[in-house]
């Protein structure tokens, strides 16, 4: 089967010269080569609306078959446009996504948005407005699977606290990388190790939800019974 990722940065493969910036879904098929192919459409700067817009979308659906599962992550980009606010055009491109991926027989799984680090007093601000919240709601709402990504990237920055979580991010020193000679202070895109541990919460979520070799023998999938799956662990 195929695991079929739409997203922005946060998700995406990056290009050589950016790293070793990289979304999670580039680290992503290390955890499931054996069960499901990965095949990442996202791309950095996208948005529920510009991902349809630009054929990225449409080149998914046209890849996808029954029983594939798509992954759907978006929000950090959406926020900066006001007609794509949480409640109006991000919940109505959400739900005709699914909507989509449902017809073709595949399941959608929406994941919600990974947060940003930034610290306020040594707690973890909200970065992402009511976007997340969105997300879990249309979940419910839909009867979908979801992987809150947005609770259990806040519980990870918290755990490793101010300065451990900068290595989740991309940050250099001037003259550290040579892609970023004048030094680099990211607390949006992650660097190797922030997606490989996002990586492998994906996986482990999906295990749980009654994906892959690793699913619990009475996951069921398509229903909403223990779908919301947040906290870590």
């Amino acid at each position: 089967m195929k695991i079929l990722l739409a997203g922005d940065s946060t998700v995406a493969t990056c290009p050589a010269h950016e790293y070793p910036m990289s979304g999670w879904g580039a680290q992503l098929p290390r955890n499931v080569y054996t069960w499901a192919a990965v095949h990442n459409f996202a791309k950095g700067g996208a948005s529920t609306e510009s991902f349809r817009e630009e054929g990225l979308w449409g080149r998914l659906l046209e890849t996808a078959a029954a029983g594939d599962l798509v992954l759907i992550q978006f929000g950090h980009n959406d926020q900066k446009r006001p007609h794509l606010a949480a409640r109006t055009g991000y919940a109505a491109n959400l739900r005709r996504m699914a909507a989509d991926v449902r017809a073709l027989g595949a399941v959608p799984v929406l994941c919600t948005s990974v947060e940003r680090r930034h610290f306020l007093d040594g707690t973890v601000e909200d970065s992402l407005e009511d976007y997340p919240e969105v997300v879990r709601e249309i979940a419910l709402e839909l009867h979908l699977a979801v992987v809150d990504l947005n609770t259990w990237t806040r519980g990870l920055y918290t755990e490793l606290g101010v300065e451990e979580s900068k290595s989740l991010f991309c940050h250099f020193a001037p003259g550290e990388n040579a892609h970023w000679p004048d030094g680099l202070a990211d607390n949006t895109h992650f660097s190797q190790r922030g997606a490989s541990l996002v990586a492998d919460e994906v996986a482990g979520r999906l295990a749980l939800l009654g994906f892959g070799r690793d699913a619990l023998p009475d996951s069921r999938k398509g229903t909403t019974a223990g779908l919301t799956t947040a906290g870590r662990g």
